[in-house]
């Protein structure tokens, strides 16, 4: 019998699709040949759908309609996509939202959500169709023969099946119906898998989310059996029928060596421009979500060139950079070449913004050069930076901001010299705090390829957690409430989590909320003002509490805050 789409559905769906997907995981690794033969859009498919069940499992309510539940699922989608095809399908998930999001209020809305009411069917095939939309827009360079085209083929039939005025059941199993067909034809589509005799790896996982929807509208409680069958085989589908010659054929044109994937918080207007500019640095370029909140996903050969244009744009977070090639071509580990005067550049150096005299020694002997905050922030064009850079005499330069008002200065700094010399390689890791700007440091080898010791620096700055124990200096609202000028704050990632009257009180606070996510290595940086003993209570609350964290600490004399506080 068919059900009404409400969150009980949705709730249905996404277990189903998950299932079905975690079930050929394997099988639609083996058939991924294309953007890049990298094996994992099986895998990139399932982890994005477990990340939207978790965001809508925290927040479902079996009395809403699916509007809220689709808002859900589709933010856990983006928060947690993986690869290409699983930024394509949190756009899916977000132009389904849009469009039941947007009855949200209106008379009747609970009626169209109920199924078996005039309209329901139009509802979903419009779903469909603004799901397939959204998804072309987020990707720079739609190519046919590929998850875009079967989803779009699925929305075609959708809207044919709503304007026979078919119930939202109905719609659903005819974009299915359909997916199936047009699956089998990105054989042909595409050169790439006509070689390897194999359909499209995310079109493929997109046809198992499609009979989840067809599946979970006809009954919430079906089981399994039939959900895999109709998701995998069917007339002239060939999935899985090129694996047997051998490794998978590569896609042509080669693509960047790195995969760089982050989540952005920006406007629109930043957003337009970051997609041009990401645009010129590589390949399988996909930008999705809105409202402030965006997932981005490239292919580059300079992850860092990409990891600075989102710090140019917004704030990014979650970086993550993984290699598509293993092969060492490229420049050599100490390149060497002449400056705009003449003079030869050679080697790599690290250029760190710093606040206090200890920090600026520990970076130092750390093999940095340093810049003091309070110049770098008098100074919003960046100019401060640049000269740090210059003055390096380095073929290659890493600037560590360690603030994130810092940031698009050092974007700009590092536009200005690459501008003045062109074979000067500049990149941006966007450290948020000092304890940051350490954790890269720590890893930084200028052994290293410089894409590759870029990546490693970026990949240990966004695994530190960061917070800050400092005073107000005037009253202002916080997450946490109203503070007042002398109060103690206490932050996490820039958020104010604690008001108090006691530094050791809000600081204990503070460490044992940064602690609850878990973490291998505390990091307690001092300030000038700290009260005597502070870090032997915190380095006790860690071995009283935390077995296996390791606590290290740091003078850094800086007159900002009165501690800061790292996790990794």
């Amino acid at each position: 019998m068919p059900q009404p789409f409400d969150s009980t559905v949705v709730r249905a769906w996404i277990a189903f699709a998950l299932e079905a997907v975690g079930e050929a995981c394997e099988e639609i690794d083996a058939i991924n040949v294309f953007p890049v033969a990298d094996g994992d859009t099986g895998t990139n498919l399932r982890r994005t759908l477990e990340a939207a069940a978790r965001a809508l499992e925290a927040e479902w309510d079996a009395s809403d309609p699916a509007a809220p539940a689709l808002r859900a699922l589709s933010r856990g989608a983006l928060l947690g996509a993986c690869g290409n095809s699983g930024t394509i399908l949190a756009q899916l998930l977000r132009g389904m939202a849009e469009t039941y999001g947007a009855t949200d209020g209106a008379e009747g809305s609970k009626a169209a959500d109920a199924g078996e009411v005039p309209g329901a069917g139009r509802l979903l095939a419009e779903a469909l169709t603004r799901a397939a939309d959204s998804a072309y827009a987020a990707v720079a360079h739609p190519v046919e023969g590929t998850m875009l085209s079967v989803a779009r083929a699925a929305a075609e039939a959708a809207r044919t099946a709503g304007e026979q005025d078919a119930d939202a059941e109905a719609v659903a199993r005819a974009a299915h119906e359909r997916s199936h067909e047009a699956l089998s034809e990105t054989t042909g589509q595409l050169d790439v898998l006509r070689r390897a005799g194999v359909v499209d790896a995310g079109g493929s996982g997109l046809v198992a989310v499609l009979g989840a929807l067809a599946d979970a509208l006809a009954d919430p409680e079906q089981g399994e059996v039939s959900r895999r069958r109709r998701a995998y085989t069917g007339p002239n589908t060939t999935v899985g029928s090129g694996t047997s010659s051998g490794a998978p054929v590569p896609p042509d044109g080669g693509g960047g060596a790195y995969e760089v994937m982050y989540l952005l918080d920006a406007d629109d207007a930043a957003v337009t421009g970051l997609r041009e500019r990401l645009d010129g640095l590589g390949d399988s370029l996909v930008v999705g979500g809105g409202d402030g909140l965006w997932s981005v996903h490239v292919h580059v050969d300079d992850a860092g060139a990409a990891v600075e244009a989102g710090v140019g744009a917004g704030r990014p977070h979650r970086i993550r950079i993984t290699h598509l090639t293993a092969g060492e071509a490229g420049e050599p580990c100490a390149p060497e070449h002449a400056d705009a005067g003449g003079t030869a550049r050679h080697g790599r150096a690290v250029v760190a913004v710093v606040h206090g005299d200890g920090l600026a020694g520990l970076c130092e002997d750390a093999g940095a050069t340093v810049v003091r905050a309070k110049e770098a922030l008098g100074s919003p064009d960046g100019e401060p930076l640049a000269a740090a850079v210059r003055a390096t005499g380095a073929a290659e330069v890493v600037l560590l901001p360690n603030d994130i008002d810092l940031h698009a200065a050092a974007s700009r700094a590092a536009d200005g010299t690459r501008a003045e010399e062109p074979e000067l390689r500049v990149s941006v890791v966007p450290t948020r705090a000092a304890v940051q700007g350490i954790s890269a440091l720590a890893v930084h080898d200028p052994e290293r390829r410089f894409d590759d010791d870029v990546v490693a620096m970026t990949t240990a700055a966004g695994a530190t957690r960061y917070g800050e124990v400092t005073v107000a200096d005037r009253p202002f609202w916080t997450m946490a409430g109203v503070c007042e000028a002398g109060d103690v704050l206490g932050l996490v990632e820039d958020d104010v989590v604690v008001i108090g009257s006691d530094v050791a009180e809000a600081a204990a606070d503070v460490l044992e909320r940064m602690l609850a996510a878990g973490g291998e290595l505390v990091t307690l940086i001092v300030g000038e003002h700290a009260p005597q003993g502070l870090t032997d209570r915190l380095e006790e609350q860690v071995r009283g509490g935390h077995l296996a964290v390791d606590t290290v600490v740091y003078e850094g004399r800086q007159h900002s805050s009165l501690l800061l506080i790292g996790v990794e």
